[in-house]
C-alpha cells in the first residue's frame, strides 16, 4: 500500500519564535486518515528491571554452576583431570568481557556447586557445615570471576587468569582461621602430566600450568567461530595449551637414594566409622597393639621380614599413655613384642585443663616415649573451637569438641631408628609451608599420620591421598601415609603409589622405602613461585582498572563516573 509523508500543523500549536508553525510528521494513508500519535511505553519499574536481568543472566549462571560440577569430578575420587581444563576455560569465557559485578556473581555461581559437590564427605558432621563451609570457600572463587572479568580485556589475558588462579588459592589457603587448601587445581593433577612441574615449582606451578592451559583454550574458542575466525590464531593458542603439559614430561624426578629404611605401616581400623569412631575406651589402642603383635609373631615364625621401624596412625591411642597407666602398659607390650622403634600417635594433655595435644611419638621398645611431635595447624571447628564463648550459645553440636587442641610449634622431624623422618598429620600435608619445613630442616622421608575414620568411605580420603602424591613429587621424598582405618599406603618419590590399603579393613604395609638427602628445585626455591604468581595477578587487576580509567576519560565520560562495574562494559 501506498504511503505518503508530509507536515502539517497542528490546528492548537503555539508559533515558534521565529513564528513560522511547529512541523510535525504525520504518516498518511492512501485513504487520507491520519492516525493518532503512539503514546510511548511506559518504563518499567526497578523491580522489573532487576528481574529482567535476573532473567537474563539466568542461561550464564546455569553454565556456570555446570562448569562447578565439572571441575568438582575432576578431584578425586572421581579422577576425570582433564576436566579441571575445561572448568578453568568455561569461567574464563564465561567472565570474559562482563561487568565486575556480573564476574562475582559468575564467580560465586562457578564456585558454590563446585565446592558442595568436592567437600559432600562433610556431610557426616551435617550439611550445614557442607553449605557453610562451600559458601566460604564459594566466596574466593566470586572474587576471582570479579578479577578475571577485570582483566579479559588486557593484552595476554590467558597469563593474567593463570596468575590469578594463584592469587585466589594463596589467599584461600591462608584465610580464614589459618585457610582451607582444599580444591587447588594442582590437588586434581597428581597423577598426570602435569604433576612433574611440582618438582620445579611445588603445587603453585601445577596450577599455574593448568590454568594456563585451561585460559588458552578459552582464548581459542573466540577465533573458531563468529565474524572474525581466525583458525591459525586458534590452533597456536591450542598448542600453547599443550605447552605446560608437554613441559611436565620434560622435568626429571630424582628417586634414587644411597640408603633405605624397612618400614611395617599397621592399620588397626576402628569399632565404628563416622563421629563416634572411638567406640569404648582403649578399643581402638587394642586394635592396633593386637595388629603389631600379630606381625612380631609372623616375624617370629619367619614369614615376613623384620622392619627397622614401625608406624602407627594418628590417634591410634585413644587414651593418653602419660596419664593412663593401662595405655601406657599396653602401648609398651605392643612395642617390645616387635622390637623396633615405633611411631605412635595419641592426644596428650596440654598445658592445662581446656587442652589437649595431637602427638606423633617415638616410642622405643627398651627406653619408652621419647621425640615427639605436636600438629601444628589444628582443624577450626574439629579440633578447636573460635570464639567458643559466643558460638557455643548458639549451636550446641560444638560441645562435641570439649577441648581445643595446643598446637605445636615446631616441626616433626625426628629420629626414628635408622630414619630421620619428617612427621605431618593429617590436613597438614594440605599445606605447603608446613610440609617444605620438614624437608628443609633434613626430613629423609615424610610420614603422614592419619585418621580418616570419621569420613570413610566418603571419598576424603582419597582427596587426602593425592596430596600425599604430590608432595612426593614436589620434594623427592617417599611418603608414607599410616591411616587408622585407610587409606594407609607407601607413596615412591616420583608419587607411584607402591601399596595402599583398602578402607575400613585392619592391615599391615611392608616395605623398603629410600631415604633421600637431595632437594628438589622446589625446596630450594620454596614459596617464591607462589608470591610471584599471586602478585602478578594483583597487579594485573591494578593494570586493567588503570587502563578502564584512562578509557574511560578519554571517551568524555564525567569524573566520578568511572567505577569498577564500567571497567569492563
Amino acid at each position: 500500500m501506498f504511503r505518503g509523508t508530509f507536515f502539517a500543523q497542528r490546528p492548537n500549536s503555539k508559533p515558534q519564535e521565529d513564528g513560522a508553525p511547529v512541523a510535525i510528521p504525520v504518516t498518511q494513508e492512501r485513504s487520507g486518515t491520519v492516525p493518532e500519535p503512539q503514546e510511548p511505553a511506559p518504563r518499567p519499574g526497578r523491580g522489573a528491571r532487576a528481574l529482567n536481568k535476573v532473567r537474563a543472566g539466568l542461561p550464564r549462571t546455569g553454565l556456570a554452576a555446570l562448569a562447578g560440577l565439572l571441575l568438582a569430578l575432576a578431584f578425586p575420587p572421581y579422577d576425570l583431570w582433564p576436566l579441571s581444563l575445561l572448568g578453568v576455560a568455561a569461567l574464563s569465557l564465561l567472565t570474559r568481557g562482563r561487568t565486575v559485578r556480573q564476574g562475582l556473581w559468575t564467580g560465586f555461581a562457578f564456585g558454590l556447586p563446585f565446592f558442595l559437590m568436592l567437600l559432600s564427605w562433610l556431610r557426616v558432621v551435617g550439611w550445614d557445615a557442607t553449605i557453610g563451609l562451600s559458601v566460604v570457600e564459594a566466596l574466593f572463587l566470586a572474587l576471582l570471576g570479579g578479577a578475571l572479568a577485570v582483566t579479559s580485556r588486557l593484552p595476554a589475558w590467558p597469563l593474567w587468569a593463570a596468575c590469578l588462579w594463584i592469587t585466589q588459592e594463596w589467599a584461600r589457603d591462608r584465610l580464614p582461621l589459618g585457610g582451607f587448601p582444599w580444591g587447588r587445581l594442582a590437588f586434581a593433577n597428581t597423577a598426570t602430566p602435569y604433576t612433574p612441574l611440582a618438582a620445579l615449582g611445588g603445587a603453585p606451578l601445577v596450577t599455574f600450568a593448568v590454568a594456563l592451559s585451561g585460559a588458552l583454550l578459552a582464548w581459542a574458542v573466540p577465533r573458531l567461530r563468529g565474524p572474525r575466525k581466525a583458525p591459525g590464531a586458534a590452533a597456536l593458542a591450542a598448542l600453547g595449551a599443550v605447552g605446560p603439559l608437554v613441559a611436565g614430561y620434560l622435568v626429571p624426578v630424582p628417586t634414587a637414594a644411597a640408603d633405605t629404611v624397612k618400614v611395617a605401616i599397621v592399620q588397626g581400623n576402628v569399632p565404628n566409622p563416622g563421629m563416634d569412631f572411638l567406640g569404648r575406651p582403649m578399643m581402638v589402642l587394642n586394635n592396633h597393639a593386637s595388629a603389631t603383635e600379630r606381625l612380631a609373631a609372623d616375624i617370629a615364625a619367619g614369614k615376613v621380614e623384620r622392619p627397622d621401624v614401625v608406624i602407627w596412625p594418628e590417634n591410634s591411642s585413644d587414651l593418653d599413655p602419660f596419664s593412663d597407666p593401662l595405655a601406657r602398659q599396653r602401648i609398651d607390650e605392643a612395642v617390645r613384642a616387635i622390637g623396633v622403634p615405633t611411631l605412635v600417635g595419641t592426644l596428650v594433655d596440654g598445658p592445662d585443663a581446656q587442652h589437649v595435644q595431637n602427638e606423633g611419638i617415638v616410642w622405643d621398645p627398651q627406653t619408652g616415649p621419647g621425640a615427639s611431635y605436636t600438629k601444628q595447624h589444628p582443624v577450626p571447628f574439629g579440633e578447636y573451637v573460635p570464639f567458643r564463648a559466643q558460638l557455643m550459645k548458639v549451636i550446641t553440636r560444638l560441645q562435641r569438641v570439649a577441648r581445643d587442641f595446643y598446637p605445636g610449634d615446631h616441626n616433626g622431624v625426628m629420629q626414628l631408628g635408622p630414619a630421620r623422618i619428617g612427621d605431618v598429620i593429617c590436613f597438614e600435608v594440605a599445606y605447603d609451608e608446613i610440609v617444605r619445613d620438614t624437608v628443609d630442616s633434613g626430613a629423609r622421608v615424610l610420614v603422614v599420620q592419619t585418621n580418616n575414620a570419621t569420613y570413610a568411605k566418603t571419598g576424603q580420603p582419597e582427596q587426602q591421598l593425592a596430596m600425599s602424591r604430590l608432595r612426593a613429587v614436589e620434594h623427592g621424598r617417599a611418603v608414607l601415609i599410616a591411616a587408622t582405618s585407610g587409606i594407609s599406603a607407601v607413596i615412591s618419590p616420583d608419587g607411584t603409589v607402591q601399596q595402599r590399603t583398602e578402607e575400613l579393613t585392619p592391615a599391615e604395609l611392608s616395605a623398603t622405602v629410600p631415604l633421600r638427602d637431595g632437594t628438589t628445585v622446589a625446596d630450594r626455591v620454596g614459596a617464591a613461585p607462589e608470591w610471584t604468581l599471586a602478585i602478578g595477578g594483583l597487579l594485573a587487576c591494578a593494570a586493567a582498572v588503570l587502563v578502564g580509567r584512562r578509557r574511560k576519560g578519554a571517551s568524555g565520560t564525567p569524573a566520578g563516573r568511572d567505577s569498577l562495574d564500567q571497567v569492563v562494559p
